[in-house]
Protein backbone atom coordinates (compact mmCIF):
# COMPACT_ATOMS: atom_id res chain seq x y z
CA UNK A 1 0.00 0.00 0.00
CA UNK A 2 1.07 3.36 -0.98
CA UNK A 3 2.08 5.96 1.64
CA UNK A 4 -0.67 8.32 0.87
CA UNK A 5 -3.25 5.32 1.10
CA UNK A 6 -2.12 4.11 4.64
CA UNK A 7 -2.67 8.30 5.68
CA UNK A 8 -5.92 8.09 4.14
CA UNK A 9 -6.97 4.85 5.58
CA UNK A 10 -5.54 6.22 9.14
CA UNK A 11 -7.58 9.03 9.37
CA UNK A 12 -10.75 7.47 8.79
CA UNK A 13 -10.06 4.81 11.51
CA UNK A 14 -9.06 6.91 13.98
CA UNK A 15 -12.20 9.20 12.80
CA UNK A 16 -14.61 6.14 13.55
CA UNK A 17 -13.11 5.54 17.19
CA UNK A 18 -12.94 9.12 17.49
CA UNK A 19 -16.73 10.27 17.34
CA UNK A 20 -19.22 9.31 20.16
CA UNK A 21 -21.19 6.57 19.61
CA UNK A 22 -19.83 5.03 16.16
CA UNK A 23 -17.65 1.80 17.05
CA UNK A 24 -18.28 0.84 13.63
CA UNK A 25 -19.75 2.54 10.47
CA UNK A 26 -23.38 2.89 10.85
CA UNK A 27 -26.86 2.85 8.24
CA UNK A 28 -26.32 6.15 6.41
CA UNK A 29 -28.24 8.94 8.68
CA UNK A 30 -28.60 11.18 5.76
CA UNK A 31 -26.92 13.69 3.40
CA UNK A 32 -24.42 16.50 4.69
CA UNK A 33 -24.51 19.57 2.16
CA UNK A 34 -21.01 21.16 2.73
CA UNK A 35 -20.12 23.96 0.78
CA UNK A 36 -16.43 24.72 0.26
CA UNK A 37 -14.09 25.58 -2.07
CA UNK A 38 -12.89 24.12 -5.24
CA UNK A 39 -9.91 22.60 -7.01
CA UNK A 40 -7.27 21.35 -5.11
CA UNK A 41 -8.54 22.30 -2.06
CA UNK A 42 -12.18 20.62 -2.78
CA UNK A 43 -9.71 17.33 -3.31
CA UNK A 44 -8.07 17.35 -0.68
CA UNK A 45 -10.61 17.96 1.75
CA UNK A 46 -12.78 14.93 0.35
CA UNK A 47 -9.47 12.70 0.73
CA UNK A 48 -8.79 13.88 4.04
CA UNK A 49 -12.14 14.61 6.00
CA UNK A 50 -15.34 13.52 3.70
CA UNK A 51 -13.74 10.03 3.44
CA UNK A 52 -13.18 9.93 6.96
CA UNK A 53 -16.46 11.09 7.89
CA UNK A 54 -18.27 9.09 5.74
CA UNK A 55 -17.08 5.90 6.83
CA UNK A 56 -17.69 7.01 10.38
CA UNK A 57 -21.14 7.91 10.33
CA UNK A 58 -22.50 6.14 7.36
CA UNK A 59 -23.75 9.58 6.11
CA UNK A 60 -23.04 10.85 2.65
CA UNK A 61 -21.01 14.34 2.18
CA UNK A 62 -22.52 16.04 -1.08
CA UNK A 63 -19.85 19.20 -1.86
CA UNK A 64 -20.42 21.87 -3.56
CA UNK A 65 -17.88 24.29 -4.56
CA UNK A 66 -17.68 28.62 -4.42
CA UNK A 67 -15.87 31.37 -2.89
CA UNK A 68 -16.04 32.74 0.34
CA UNK A 69 -18.28 35.64 -1.23
CA UNK A 70 -20.41 32.58 -3.45
CA UNK A 71 -20.78 30.84 -0.29
CA UNK A 72 -22.09 33.69 1.97
CA UNK A 73 -24.64 34.46 -1.19
CA UNK A 74 -25.73 31.09 -0.81
CA UNK A 75 -26.61 31.39 3.05
CA UNK A 76 -28.29 34.95 2.19
CA UNK A 77 -30.11 33.57 -0.23
CA UNK A 78 -31.98 30.80 1.58
CA UNK A 79 -31.75 32.71 4.73
CA UNK A 80 -33.39 30.13 8.08
CA UNK A 81 -33.92 27.59 5.59
CA UNK A 82 -30.11 26.81 4.12
CA UNK A 83 -29.90 23.94 1.55
CA UNK A 84 -26.12 23.36 3.06
CA UNK A 85 -24.90 22.27 6.72
CA UNK A 86 -21.25 23.29 6.63
CA UNK A 87 -20.03 26.25 5.18
CA UNK A 88 -16.41 27.24 4.49
CA UNK A 89 -15.67 31.06 4.24
CA UNK A 90 -12.42 33.40 5.07
CA UNK A 91 -13.30 35.13 8.56
CA UNK A 92 -14.30 38.61 7.64
CA UNK A 93 -16.89 36.95 5.35
CA UNK A 94 -18.07 34.67 8.28
CA UNK A 95 -18.32 37.39 10.76
CA UNK A 96 -19.93 39.43 8.08
CA UNK A 97 -22.83 36.55 7.85
CA UNK A 98 -22.53 36.52 11.80
CA UNK A 99 -23.58 40.10 12.29
CA UNK A 100 -26.80 38.97 9.94
CA UNK A 101 -27.90 36.48 12.32
CA UNK A 102 -27.45 33.71 9.93
CA UNK A 103 -25.29 31.35 11.49
CA UNK A 104 -26.35 28.75 14.42
CA UNK A 105 -24.58 29.31 17.68
CA UNK A 106 -23.18 25.46 18.59
CA UNK A 107 -21.32 24.13 21.30
CA UNK A 108 -17.82 23.51 20.36
CA UNK A 109 -17.06 21.87 23.43
CA UNK A 110 -19.10 19.22 22.87
CA UNK A 111 -16.45 17.60 19.82
CA UNK A 112 -14.08 14.86 20.87
CA UNK A 113 -10.96 16.96 19.60
CA UNK A 114 -12.07 20.36 21.59
CA UNK A 115 -9.25 20.17 24.22
CA UNK A 116 -6.63 20.03 21.49
CA UNK A 117 -7.58 22.67 19.24
CA UNK A 118 -5.75 26.74 19.96
CA UNK A 119 -8.60 27.95 21.71
CA UNK A 120 -7.89 31.45 19.75
CA UNK A 121 -9.32 29.29 17.07
CA UNK A 122 -13.08 29.40 17.90
CA UNK A 123 -15.17 32.51 17.95
CA UNK A 124 -16.11 34.09 21.15
CA UNK A 125 -19.79 33.45 20.46
CA UNK A 126 -19.48 30.43 19.24
CA UNK A 127 -20.73 30.70 15.95
CA UNK A 128 -17.71 29.51 13.80
CA UNK A 129 -14.08 28.10 14.22
CA UNK A 130 -10.72 28.41 12.32
CA UNK A 131 -9.44 24.85 10.83
CA UNK A 132 -6.40 25.95 9.24
CA UNK A 133 -3.96 28.89 9.15
CA UNK A 134 -2.62 29.99 5.93
CA UNK A 135 -1.83 33.64 4.27
CA UNK A 136 -1.59 35.80 0.65
CA UNK A 137 1.76 35.34 -0.22
CA UNK A 138 4.24 35.95 -3.40
CA UNK A 139 3.78 32.95 -5.94
CA UNK A 140 6.20 33.32 -8.84
CA UNK A 141 7.45 31.38 -11.56
CA UNK A 142 11.36 30.81 -11.04
CA UNK A 143 12.05 30.13 -14.79
CA UNK A 144 10.99 33.78 -15.41
CA UNK A 145 12.11 35.16 -12.27
CA UNK A 146 16.01 35.42 -11.70
CA UNK A 147 16.25 36.47 -7.76
CA UNK A 148 12.97 35.65 -5.74
CA UNK A 149 10.60 38.24 -4.89
CA UNK A 150 11.11 40.26 -1.69
CA UNK A 151 8.74 42.60 -1.04
CA UNK A 152 4.54 43.66 -2.80
CA UNK A 153 6.81 46.56 -4.28
CA UNK A 154 8.24 43.45 -6.78
CA UNK A 155 4.65 43.48 -8.63
CA UNK A 156 5.03 46.92 -10.03
CA UNK A 157 8.20 45.97 -11.60
CA UNK A 158 7.97 47.18 -15.07
CA UNK A 159 10.27 44.16 -16.06
CA UNK A 160 7.73 41.84 -15.95
CA UNK A 161 4.95 43.96 -17.20
CA UNK A 162 2.19 42.01 -18.78
CA UNK A 163 3.76 39.08 -16.52
CA UNK A 164 1.20 39.54 -13.63
CA UNK A 165 -2.00 38.76 -12.24
CA UNK A 166 -4.14 39.81 -9.34
CA UNK A 167 -7.32 38.38 -7.44
CA UNK A 168 -10.18 39.59 -7.71
CA UNK A 169 -11.28 41.82 -4.39
CA UNK A 170 -14.43 38.97 -4.30
CA UNK A 171 -11.46 36.70 -3.54
CA UNK A 172 -9.72 37.01 -0.47
CA UNK A 173 -6.30 37.17 -2.07
CA UNK A 174 -7.83 40.38 -3.91
CA UNK A 175 -8.20 42.01 -0.79
CA UNK A 176 -5.45 41.64 0.94
CA UNK A 177 -3.61 42.70 -2.14
CA UNK A 178 -5.25 45.50 -1.66
CA UNK A 179 -5.14 46.42 2.05
CA UNK A 180 -1.39 45.22 2.14
CA UNK A 181 -0.08 47.53 -0.89
CA UNK A 182 -1.82 50.06 0.52
CA UNK A 183 -0.38 49.77 4.06
CA UNK A 184 3.20 49.36 2.30
CA UNK A 185 2.29 53.11 1.16
CA UNK A 186 1.51 54.54 4.22
CA UNK A 187 -2.52 54.46 3.23
CA UNK A 188 -5.65 55.31 5.41
CA UNK A 189 -6.84 51.96 6.22
CA UNK A 190 -10.62 52.84 6.08
CA UNK A 191 -10.71 54.31 2.68
CA UNK A 192 -7.53 51.93 0.78
CA UNK A 193 -7.12 55.45 -1.05
CA UNK A 194 -3.07 54.56 -1.63
CA UNK A 195 -4.03 50.95 -2.11
CA UNK A 196 -6.18 51.79 -5.16
CA UNK A 197 -4.40 54.34 -7.11
CA UNK A 198 -1.05 51.63 -7.02
CA UNK A 199 -3.50 48.80 -8.18
CA UNK A 200 -5.24 50.80 -10.63
CA UNK A 201 -2.00 52.18 -12.29
CA UNK A 202 -0.93 48.41 -12.26
CA UNK A 203 -4.12 47.25 -14.39
CA UNK A 204 -2.60 47.74 -17.71
CA UNK A 205 0.38 45.05 -16.77
CA UNK A 206 -2.14 42.72 -14.94
CA UNK A 207 -3.19 39.54 -17.57
CA UNK A 208 -5.90 38.10 -15.38
CA UNK A 209 -8.33 39.78 -12.45
CA UNK A 210 -8.66 35.91 -11.29
CA UNK A 211 -12.28 35.06 -9.35
CA UNK A 212 -10.78 31.42 -8.42
CA UNK A 213 -7.81 30.12 -6.72
CA UNK A 214 -7.39 27.92 -9.08
CA UNK A 215 -7.08 29.54 -12.71
CA UNK A 216 -3.71 30.60 -11.76
CA UNK A 217 -2.49 26.89 -12.35
CA UNK A 218 -2.73 27.12 -16.39
CA UNK A 219 -0.61 30.63 -16.63
CA UNK A 220 2.25 29.69 -14.18
CA UNK A 221 1.78 26.09 -16.62
CA UNK A 222 2.35 27.99 -19.81
CA UNK A 223 4.74 30.96 -18.58
CA UNK A 224 1.84 33.27 -19.13
CA UNK A 225 2.42 34.98 -15.80
CA UNK A 226 5.75 35.34 -13.65
CA UNK A 227 4.22 36.53 -10.01
CA UNK A 228 0.80 37.11 -8.42
CA UNK A 229 -0.37 37.03 -5.03
CA UNK A 230 -1.65 33.92 -3.93
CA UNK A 231 -2.08 31.05 -1.40
CA UNK A 232 1.19 28.19 -0.24
CA UNK A 233 -1.33 25.63 0.01
CA UNK A 234 -2.61 26.14 -4.03
CA UNK A 235 1.31 26.82 -4.72
CA UNK A 236 2.36 24.03 -2.66
CA UNK A 237 0.14 21.52 -4.43
CA UNK A 238 0.58 22.86 -7.86
CA UNK A 239 4.29 22.73 -7.12
CA UNK A 240 3.88 19.08 -6.40
CA UNK A 241 2.51 18.69 -9.96
CA UNK A 242 5.35 20.02 -11.73
CA UNK A 243 4.20 23.41 -12.34
CA UNK A 244 6.77 25.81 -12.35
CA UNK A 245 5.99 27.70 -8.98
CA UNK A 246 7.26 28.72 -5.65
CA UNK A 247 6.60 30.70 -2.31
CA UNK A 248 8.04 33.95 -1.69
CA UNK A 249 6.94 35.74 1.51
CA UNK A 250 7.22 39.51 1.62
CA UNK A 251 9.25 41.42 3.83
CA UNK A 252 6.68 43.73 4.57
CA UNK A 253 4.73 40.75 6.05
CA UNK A 254 1.89 38.04 4.36
CA UNK A 255 -1.36 38.94 5.32
CA UNK A 256 -2.69 35.73 7.18
CA UNK A 257 -5.74 34.25 6.36
CA UNK A 258 -8.35 32.74 8.63
CA UNK A 259 -10.41 30.06 6.99
CA UNK A 260 -13.01 28.96 9.21
CA UNK A 261 -16.32 26.86 8.94
CA UNK A 262 -19.60 27.15 10.31
CA UNK A 263 -23.34 25.54 10.63
CA UNK A 264 -25.84 28.43 8.62
CA UNK A 265 -28.77 29.21 11.21
CA UNK A 266 -31.68 26.88 10.70
CA UNK A 267 -29.12 23.69 9.12
CA UNK A 268 -31.31 20.66 8.68
CA UNK A 269 -28.54 18.48 9.36
CA UNK A 270 -26.58 20.04 12.59
CA UNK A 271 -26.12 16.91 14.44
CA UNK A 272 -23.96 15.72 11.26
CA UNK A 273 -22.36 18.85 10.73
CA UNK A 274 -20.92 18.79 14.16
CA UNK A 275 -19.32 15.23 13.51
CA UNK A 276 -17.83 16.34 10.30
CA UNK A 277 -16.31 19.93 12.00
CA UNK A 278 -14.88 16.74 14.96
CA UNK A 279 -13.07 15.35 11.81
CA UNK A 280 -11.66 18.43 10.49
CA UNK A 281 -10.18 19.05 13.76
CA UNK A 282 -8.70 15.98 14.63
CA UNK A 283 -5.05 15.72 14.80
CA UNK A 284 -5.38 13.06 11.94
CA UNK A 285 -7.54 14.83 9.42
CA UNK A 286 -5.56 18.06 10.05
CA UNK A 287 -2.14 16.17 9.92
CA UNK A 288 -3.48 14.64 6.52
CA UNK A 289 -4.53 17.88 5.01
CA UNK A 290 -1.51 19.87 6.45
CA UNK A 291 0.69 17.47 4.08
CA UNK A 292 -1.72 17.38 1.22
CA UNK A 293 -2.50 20.95 1.18
CA UNK A 294 0.12 22.95 3.15
CA UNK A 295 -2.69 23.62 5.12
CA UNK A 296 -1.36 25.42 8.79
CA UNK A 297 -3.04 23.09 11.44
CA UNK A 298 -4.59 24.36 14.59
CA UNK A 299 -4.66 21.27 16.49
CA UNK A 300 -1.96 21.44 19.01
CA UNK A 301 -1.02 17.48 18.30
CA UNK A 302 0.35 17.91 14.87
CA UNK A 303 3.85 17.70 13.86
CA UNK A 304 4.88 19.22 10.62
CA UNK A 305 7.15 17.77 8.17
CA UNK A 306 9.94 19.49 6.82
CA UNK A 307 8.91 20.11 3.09
CA UNK A 308 5.63 21.49 5.05
CA UNK A 309 7.23 23.47 7.20
CA UNK A 310 9.26 25.44 4.29
CA UNK A 311 5.61 26.51 2.84
CA UNK A 312 3.14 27.48 5.52
CA UNK A 313 3.21 30.34 7.96
CA UNK A 314 5.74 28.72 10.29
CA UNK A 315 9.17 29.97 12.06
CA UNK A 316 10.49 33.37 10.74
CA UNK A 317 7.85 33.73 8.30
CA UNK A 318 4.57 33.16 10.83
CA UNK A 319 6.40 35.71 12.66
CA UNK A 320 6.18 38.22 10.16
CA UNK A 321 2.59 37.48 9.51
CA UNK A 322 0.13 40.07 9.98
CA UNK A 323 -3.44 40.26 10.85
CA UNK A 324 -5.88 42.98 9.39
CA UNK A 325 -8.75 43.28 11.84
CA UNK A 326 -11.62 41.34 10.06
CA UNK A 327 -14.10 43.44 12.03
CA UNK A 328 -13.08 46.67 10.47
CA UNK A 329 -13.14 44.53 6.86
CA UNK A 330 -16.45 42.84 7.27
CA UNK A 331 -17.60 46.29 7.92
CA UNK A 332 -15.73 48.21 4.85
CA UNK A 333 -15.47 45.53 2.52
CA UNK A 334 -18.52 46.51 0.53
CA UNK A 335 -17.78 50.13 0.03
CA UNK A 336 -14.06 49.12 -1.20
CA UNK A 337 -15.80 46.03 -3.39
CA UNK A 338 -18.12 48.88 -5.02
CA UNK A 339 -15.03 51.32 -5.67
CA UNK A 340 -13.02 48.24 -7.15
CA UNK A 341 -15.86 47.62 -9.82
CA UNK A 342 -15.47 51.19 -10.74
CA UNK A 343 -12.29 51.74 -10.50
CA UNK A 344 -10.47 48.61 -11.15
CA UNK A 345 -12.18 45.91 -12.52
CA UNK A 346 -13.84 48.05 -15.13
Amino acid sequence: MKRHQHLKAAVAATAICAIAGFAAPAQAEGELVIATFGGSFGDDTKACHVEAFEEATGAEAILTFGSSVDIAAKIRATAGDPEIDVAYMDISIAKQIKGEGLLEEVDFSTLSNYPDVASQAFDADSQFVNFMTAATVIGYNPDMVDTPPTSWNDLFDPKYAGKIALGDITGTSGMHFLIAVNKMKGGDFETQDAGFEAIEGLMPDVVMLYTQADQLVQLFERGEIAMAPWYPDRIGSAADKGVPVAVAYPKEGAVGIQPTVAVPKGAKNKDLAMKFIDVLLSPEGQKCFAEKKYAGPVNTKVELSDKVKAIVPFGESYDNLWYPDTDEIAKLRPGWTERWQKEVAN
